[in-house]
C-alpha cells in the first residue's frame, strides 16, 4: 500500500495518493463492483499474528479524539497486547502570517488515523467498533497493512528537525510575490521544489519572462 504524500487540505492541493491507493486497491479486487458486501464481511476470518501498522478512516478533524477512544477501548477491553499504538501523523510546518514565519502542527493526513496491532476478529471489532472510526483502508472489505518502507517514511517526515514548508502553489498558477526583492510582482509557476521549500515563478521584465527562485513562503496565489 502507498501512503506517500497526502495533505491536509489547507496546506496542499495535490492529488491524495491514499485515494488513488484505494481506487488501484479497489480495481484489483475480485469482488465485482456491483456487489456491495455486507458490513460483517470486512471481520477477518483467519487470525493473523503478524505485528502490523493499519490506516483506518475516521472524520476529519476526529483524529484526535479518535485516538483517545481507542487507546481507552484497548485498555478497558484488556487489547493492549494485539493493539499496541494508535498514531495522528502530524508534522511541524512553517506558514506566513500577517507577515511573521510561525511554525505550527498540522495534520499530515486529514481524516486517517495508524494502528500498530495484530489484527485478528477481536483486535478488529475493537477498532472498527470504536466511535469515530469508519472502517479499514484494505482492499475490497479485508484491511491492508502498511508495508514497512511506508511506515519509515511517515516516521522520518513526523521526526523532522526542520519544520516543512507549506506547499500552497502548483505548476500554472498566478502567484504574487509578497516578500523579497520582488515584492508586488505577479507571475506564473514554472516549477515547485517542495523538498527545498522553493518554487520558479516566471516574472515579466520589459515584456519578457524572467525566471527567479523565491521560498514559497514569500509567494501567495491569485
Amino acid at each position: 500500500m502507498t501512503m506517500d504524500d497526502w495533505q491536509d487540505s489547507d496546506s496542499q492541493e495535490e492529488p491524495n495518493p491514499l485515494a488513488e491507493e484505494e481506487e488501484r486497491q479497489a480495481a484489483d479486487s475480485d469482488q465485482p463492483e456491483d456487489v456491495e458486501a455486507p458490513e460483517e464481511a470486512e471481520a477477518v476470518n483467519e487470525e493473523q499474528v503478524t505485528l502490523q501498522w493499519y490506516v483506518v478512516h475516521c472524520y476529519s478533524g476526529y483524529e484526535n479524539k479518535v485516538k483517545k477512544n481507542l487507546e481507552h477501548r484497548s485498555a478497558s477491553m484488556a487489547m493492549q497486547n494485539r493493539i499496541l499504538d494508535v498514531v495522528v501523523p502530524t508534522e511541524e510546518q512553517v506558514e506566513l502570517r500577517d507577515g511573521q514565519r510561525r511554525v505550527v502542527e498540522r495534520r499530515i493526513y486529514p481524516g486517517y488515523v495508524l494502528v500498530k496491532m495484530i489484527l485478528d476478529e477481536e483486535s478488529w471489532y475493537v477498532v472498527r467498533n470504536t466511535p469515530g472510526v469508519t472502517g479499514f483502508v484494505g482492499i475490497g472489505t479485508k484491511p491492508t497493512p502498511l508495508r514497512q518502507e511506508e511506515v519509515d517514511r511517515i516516521m522520518r517526515r513526523m521526526e523532522a528537525e526542520e519544520p516543512a514548508p507549506q506547499v500552497k502553489v502548483r505548476t500554472g498558477d498566478r502567484v504574487r510575490i509578497v516578500e523579497g526583492s520582488f515584492v508586488d510582482f505577479n507571475g506564473v509557476v514554472d516549477e515547485v521544489y517542495p523538498d527545498k521549500g522553493k518554487a520558479r515563478v516566471l516574472v515579466s521584465f520589459f515584456n519578457r519572462d524572467t525566471p527567479i527562485e523565491v521560498d514559497l513562503l514569500q509567494i501567495e496565489r491569485l
